[in-house]
């Protein structure tokens, strides 16, 4: 019997008219309502001419988690009085409780997104509620483009539905060709805020690691909440390891501890949902923050934690990163303490930290591992996904990446179009990935084997099933554990949507379905991660075909393992190599035709070790397969192995005699000070870049790095002069080797400085007032004593002769006597020798 006055409670039933109205004239609208107003449960109901009266339509609600959606379908059929499976029913990821007398059909979003792919014009539905559109998950945008597409080409007359608590409601009703907005008004009730920072600073959360002494604060609040308010308590954590260890820290409370999320068992789930006559801590991910209502929560304990998708580099998929939950997260998690009465929130965090907190999460589209969108969007017929409505489009690289995974697992052609490989993969809602490794997987295996293989990857097994994939595979064979009983549901999910998807052929060579568990595991592994097939180097170090080094850990059984597919690894910020946590024995065999893709056949010819190695190589990625010494190497390969070498050791690498050494002295002067056609040759790098003008023919010849020790240098930069202007006679004139003093002696000039250096002995430039000069520049005189030591440095003669020379002589007279030491230089003839020379002359 139908409970009326249960659902003339709900407050949407004001806003049920407007909502009529506009999918009447419009075909398409959005709905506005806040938590606990019905708009999950009554407007579907009306919609399908179930309650409230109307024509009979067949209505399917997509909701984005599979805990939701069980939840809708039993609150509806509750309220109709029936059981589920009647009118009302549900289909989610390997369960169905629908009939021939089912109307309202609950799905979540990954569901109704294969369902349109097998059925464009999605025959028979006559209304679509996308609920919680506000989440923007990956598949609920994704499903919306493509119903918008299914009106405008096929089906005009579908009526679309966007359904949320709080939402961009100006962006849906845009999307949805202007679509009216209909607002609903709810029952809130007031929530006080209490600030629960934690005493001392927690370690911010990285990848899925959260501080154990933030889960210990957390269970803390919760046992504080406990003793200062009444009613049940809801604790926001970000994920399920987080849930088991806060649980394992509340041991003892006087209230029970309830566990709830994605994964749960459906009773557990149940009982989080009905009311009960105790007091209850209810521990959940961010599954109750909107489309649940837990009846008797008056207190929100909220960790200020959540997780986002993000792509796990760790697996090569989509994966779940920890962050820091956004504002508009942590207002839905609050109003979950004011459904029923006034209630109080405890956040976790310092209220002067809340401002700092993003806005609103972020839409999965933009974050997001894309390949599975992808390859949707291609089978859709929109590789590009360019003509699709979306709020946000796709980020141009994340797509880039995306389709270099789809062509490398043949589920795409060159044009970006999918193979018929391809559309068999999107069938089987998994990652294509995971899809490539069940269908190569189940020709050489058998279907069973490779679906229970692809289940182990598909969600990682718990830590304690240890890192050797094979023996994890064992163990969940006869595991009794929640994980084991996942793993045995999936692994029949698999197998059945195999055989609908058509089956796929082995990977030759993998040798075929007798294989031992060991390699089996192996073999499907590398089908989904061929990049992260390795070899070893020895030590318990492997090398992957993407070039990463691969480390396990000491008590490993798989340390001795000549070759390794590597499911699962991760590697710290800084580190060379990434750490594996989950593996499987391989063959070379397996290794080369799992990964055939990356194998590549060349010569290489490179500048290592300070030399030129020539090489042919076969690799597999990074991993050399086969190697044989080359030798008569592409003369090309060698010179530019020799220029990487002078780039990487420098120029030091060519024969440098002390002229050489000069020459490119005086010409790094002369460009300084003149620039124009002057070359520039202070700088390695900026001579490497113009080898083929001063380097040639000598540098094509050579062949290894002692050719390059026979090449001179000074001879090789005299190319660079620039002889067609006819500038370069002046070289001499313009920084002269040596400058001519007035004793008569010829002195070399010093150009290694900034400024031109003229050493000379003082006696030698008596009577000179002017400095020299060179190209214009003035030069730093460097005046000796008789010994050839520096007695003082000026760039003005004059000057020196009035003034510093008197303190000069004075100090040096008396220990050089033999020289002259007159008291006029500036009139005094100059010498290079003593005075008894000077007399005997």
């Amino acid at each position: 019997m139908i409970r009326r006055s249960a659902l003339d409670a709900l407050p949407v039933r004001e806003a049920v008219p407007a909502l009529l109205a506009a999918l009447d004239g419009h075909g398409t609208a959005v709905l506005c309502a806040p938590p606990g107003t019905g708009k999950t449960t009554l407007v579907p109901l009306v919609l399908a001419g179930l309650a409230g009266g109307g024509p009979r339509r067949r209505v399917v609600v997509a909701e984005p988690r599979r805990i939701a959606a069980r939840a809708a379908a039993r609150r509806m059929a509750w309220l109709l009085g029936e059981a589920v499976g009647e009118s009302v029913g549900f289909t989610v990821r390997g369960e169905r409780l629908a009939g021939p007398s089912t109307v309202v059909e609950v799905v979540t979003t990954g569901v109704l997104l294969q369902r349109l792919q097998r059925d464009q014009e999605l025959a028979g539905v006559d209304v679509v509620v996308l609920d919680e559109c506000h989440e923007r998950h990956l598949d609920a945008d994704t499903v919306a483009a493509f119903l918008l597409d299914v009106r405008e080409a096929l089906r005009p007359e579908l009526r679309l539905v966007a359904a949320s608590a709080t939402t961009d409601a100006a962006g849906w009703a845009r999307l949805l060709g202007d679509a009216p907005v209909v607002e609903a008004s709810g029952v809130s009730h007031p929530v006080e805020t209490v600030w629960a920072p934690p005493a001392r600073p927690v370690r911010p959360p990285h990848g899925m690691r959260v501080d154990p002494a933030q889960l210990a604060h957390v269970a803390a609040v919760v046992r504080r909440a406990l003793a200062e308010r009444s009613g049940d308590v809801l604790c926001f954590l970000p994920g399920v390891g987080e849930i088991a260890r806060v649980a394992g820290l509340l041991a003892g409370v006087d209230a029970e501890v309830l566990q709830v999320h994605g994964r749960a068992p459906a009773a557990v789930q149940d009982a989080a949902l009905t009311a009960a006559p105790h007091r209850r801590v209810i521990l959940s991910t961010a599954v109750a923050e909107s489309s649940l209502t837990v009846p008797g929560v008056r207190v929100v304990v909220d960790s200020g934690l959540a997780r986002e998708p993000r792509v796990d580099h760790a697996r090569g998929l989509g994966a779940l990163a920890t962050v820091r939950a956004s504002r508009a997260a942590g207002r839905q998690r609050a109003g979950r303490a004011g459904r029923e009465a006034p209630g109080v929130v405890y956040r976790c965090w310092a209220e002067a930290e809340d401002g700092r907190l993003p806005a609103f999460p972020s839409p999965e589209i933009r974050i997001a591992d894309l390949a599975q969108f992808a390859l949707q969007a291609a089978c859709w017929g929109d590789p590009d996904a360019s003509g699709l409505a979306l709020l946000d489009p796709p980020p141009a690289g994340a797509m880039a990446a995306a389709r270099e995974v789809l062509s490398a697992v043949g589920a795409v052609d060159g044009a970006g179009r999918p193979t018929p490989r391809g559309l068999r993969m999107a069938r089987l809602g998994l990652h294509p990935r995971l899809a490539r490794a069940l269908l190569d997987g189940a020709g050489a295996l058998g279907a069973r084997r490779a679906a229970e293989v692809v289940a182990l990857l598909s969600e990682e097994a718990p830590r304690q099933y240890g890192d050797d994939l094979a023996a994890a595979w064992r163990r969940a064979r006869r595991g009794d554990d929640a994980y084991a009983s996942r793993w045995r549901a999936e692994t029949a999910r698999l197998e059945r949507a195999l055989g609908s998807a058509g089956g796929g052929g082995a990977a030759r060579g993998s040798g075929g379905g007798a294989m031992g568990d060991d390699h089996a595991a192996g073999l499907v592994a590398a089908l989904a991660f061929p990049e992260r097939v390795a070899k070893a180097k020895g030590g318990g170090s492997h090398l992957m075909a993407s070039g990463t080094g691969a480390e396990l850990s000491e008590g490993s059984s798989l340390r001795h393992a000549e070759w390794l597919a590597v499911a699962v690894a991760d590697r710290a910020p800084h580190s060379a190599s990434a750490r594996v946590r989950l593996a499987a024995v391989l063959d070379g065999d397996t290794a080369r035709a799992a990964a055939a893709h990356l194998r590549t056949e060349g010569e290489e010819v490179r500048w290592e070790d300070g030399d030129v190695v020539a090489r042919a190589v076969e690799r597999l990625g990074a991993v050399e397969l086969v190697v044989r010494p080359l030798r008569d190497p592409d003369p090309a390969l060698v010179r530019a192995a020799l220029l990487d070498g002078l780039r990487g050791e420098g120029l030091g690498l060519l024969r440098w005699t002390p002229d050489a050494l000069v020459l490119r002295a005086r010409l790094g002067f002369v460009h300084r000070t003149l620039g124009g056609a002057w070359p520039d040759v202070a700088d390695d790098a900026a001579l490497v870049a113009r080898a083929g003008e001063w380097l040639e023919p000598e540098l094509s010849r050579a062949r290894r790095r002692a050719d390059l020790g026979r090449i001179d240098a000074g001879q090789a930069l005299n190319r660079l002069l620039p002889w067609a202007t006819g500038e370069a006679v002046r070289l001499d004139e313009l920084a002269p080797e040596r400058i001519e003093v007035p004793s008569g002696s010829r002195v070399r000039v010093d150009y290694s400085a900034e400024q031109p250096v003229l050493a000379v002995k003082l006696q030698e430039m008596f009577g000179l007032a002017e400095t020299p000069r060179v190209a214009g520049v003035p030069v730093l005189v460097h005046l000796l004593s008789p010994a050839g030591r520096p007695a003082a440095v000026t760039a003005d003669l004059a000057s020196f002769w009035q003034g510093g020379y008197r303190a000069v002589r004075a100090e040096l007279r008396g220990r050089y006597p033999k020289h002259p030491w007159p008291e006029d230089p500036a009139a005094a003839e100059p010498t290079r020798h003593t005075n008894a020379r000077l007399r005997g002359g």
